[in-house]
């Protein structure tokens, strides 16, 4: 697990932390900076945070100050020039928590930030709803029976099959203005989507039974 970036961002701050030893780098926005802080998340193990600042102030400007990387550029967002520092950092598996809730605009932003890094590095969400992120056309996921399973298309997917759902897609077309494919749920231990075209977000829920 290692060689892989754990990132806040300033969305809804999470209920609890992963095992943050199994990254090699964690970093925060200035804006999720706060709620780590409030949570008493050690600080001492941020590699940096990164932002404009207009979120930020304290004391602790001073002793996190060699970590603070100032990113001005108001033409992208904080959590897009985060990326950027991650990926100039040859890492390509970014965790990202804090990136739903607050703001609906913020959450659709984010999304979009995402898809456009999707064939620089493998970006995953998660809240305490859902983890979701973006699919290759041919896709396996296992120990999913009874979770939720969202297919949102980025905008729109074509000839796409589906193999362990409860509602299974067969060459089917999917679109975010007429057919979208969520709200379903396995049925199998491990399920398989594969298809021809178009971009995927895959949302995996809780338990749906």
């Amino acid at each position: 697990m290692k060689d892989k970036a754990l990132l806040f961002i300033n969305g809804d701050a999470p209920k609890s932390f992963p095992d943050i030893e199994k990254y090699s780098l964690i970093a925060c926005t200035d804006g999720a900076f706060h709620y780590l802080k409030n949570m008493n998340f050690p600080l001492e193990k941020l590699d940096f945070i990164s932002g404009d600042f207009d979120s930020h102030s304290g004391s602790d400007e001073n002793i996190y100050q060699d970590k603070f990387i100032y990113t001005p550029d108001q033409n992208k967002t904080d959590f897009h020039k985060a990326l950027e520092i991650i990926a100039d950092r040859n890492i390509t598996d970014v965790d990202v928590l804090g990136g739903s809730g607050g703001e609906q605009d913020h959450f659709l932003g984010n999304l979009t930030v995402a898809f456009g890094f999707k064939n620089r590095l493998n970006i995953k969400f998660y809240d305490e709803f859902s983890e979701y992120y973006f699919i290759p056309k041919k896709f396996t996921l296992k120990d999913v029976k009874d979770k939720m399973i969202s297919l949102y298309p980025f905008p729109s997917v074509e000839n796409i099959t589906t193999i362990g759902l409860n509602w299974p897609l067969t060459d089917a077309s999917l679109n975010i203005i007429s057919n979208i494919g969520t709200r379903n749920f396995a049925i199998k231990d491990e399920i398989s989507i594969e298809y021809e075209k178009g971009d995927l977000l895959i949302f995996i829920g809780k338990k749906y039974l």
